[in-house]
């Protein structure tokens, strides 16, 4: 039987979260990529130890990371206070981040942290919970409709040679 656990981030997390976030930005977007080099280099600015450290630490992030039977298989990012052009609301906050190793994804382990990322945001009294996801990502905008999202609008993100495009997602809480 697994035993999933999953909890608040601290600083000494920070390792196995930058690990996850390397590993699981190239299981789901490293096929997009024509020069790798632009992706090893997007992994090691975005992913490093002491990002991920400074990250935990800033009072608008809260990170949570899940295991399943003591390893380490995943993490989420809400971040506080979140404003986005597509929303006129003060009271948003924004679900950033959300990955877990492909081997690990049908123990539905997203949906586990995503409900616990909407707890804290209602506990904290935000109204409405946005996010990015790759327009191309159908795995995750039907994950995210599934879950009470709507698409609100598109936006465009480089990295290196690389153009992609996005959609705008929220839902109330």
């Amino acid at each position: 039987m697994n035993n999933i656990e999953i909890r608040l981030a601290k600083k000494e997390d920070a390792p196995f979260i930058a690990l996850l976030g390397r590993i699981t930005f190239r299981e789901t977007f490293g096929h997009l990529f024509r020069d790798k080099q632009d992706l090893l280099y997007y992994s090691r600015s975005t992913f490093s130890v002491a990002k991920i450290e400074n990250g935990i630490k800033k009072p608008n992030n809260v990170f949570w990371i899940a295991f399943v039977n003591r390893l380490p298989v995943g993490y989420a990012k809400l971040k506080l206070n979140s404003k986005s052009e597509f929303i006129e609301s003060k009271s948003i906050c924004q679900l950033q981040k959300i990955y877990v190793l492909k081997d690990f994804l049908s123990m539905k382990i997203g949906l586990e942290l995503q409900n616990i990322l909407l707890k804290k945001a209602k506990e904290l009294e935000y109204n409405i919970l946005w996010l990015s996801v790759l327009n191309s990502n159908e795995r995750a905008i039907n994950f995210y409709k599934k879950n009470g999202f709507e698409i609100i609008g598109n936006h465009d993100f480089e990295i290196g040679k690389e153009h992609f495009k996005f959609f705008a997602m929220k839902r109330k809480i």
